[in-house]
């Protein structure tokens, strides 16, 4: 087929030349998720560029929080309680740590990509999960 020429008729139809997807303007950044950066017409990611229109996102919390005694507190439990019994009250401190990551998964038509978020605490895990959603309301 010559260059700029149509392609065949599909259905009795001429198909509309698709614009290459490195050919989409670029712009600023007005997101990242991890490894991945939307603009606001396109999608950059290092698998390559998605046009935003049209994709679809998805986010799981693959983090826990756990929530144990820290060893301090027990210690000073044992030595205050030979004392008096208030060295129990050290036995109500507790301490919360938060670990994983949140998956995010970015698809359009069939190219995929994957990128693993880190976390440290329930309030990334929620800015994470904001970022994703900014991102769903760009591409619609």
């Amino acid at each position: 087929m010559a260059p700029g020429a149509f392609p065949p008729p599909v259905g009795g139809h001429y198909q509309q030349p698709q614009m290459p997807l490195q050919a989409l303007p670029a712009g600023p950044v007005l997101v990242t998720v991890g490894d991945i950066s939307v603009e606001q017409q396109r999608i950059v990611t290092p698998a390559g560029v998605l046009p935003t229109h049209g994709a679809n996102w998805s986010a799981m919390d693959m983090s826990r929080t756990e929530e144990k005694i820290p060893a301090w507190a027990i210690i000073l439990a044992i030595v205050f309680a030979l004392a008096c019994l208030l060295g129990l009250l050290f036995l109500l401190c507790k301490e919360r740590r938060t670990t994983g990551f949140v998956q995010v998964t970015v698809q359009n038509g069939n190219r995929t990509h994957n990128t693993h978020v880190g976390v440290g605490s329930p309030r990334d895990v929620a800015d994470v999960l904001a970022r994703v959603n900014f991102a769903r309301t760009l591409c619609v």
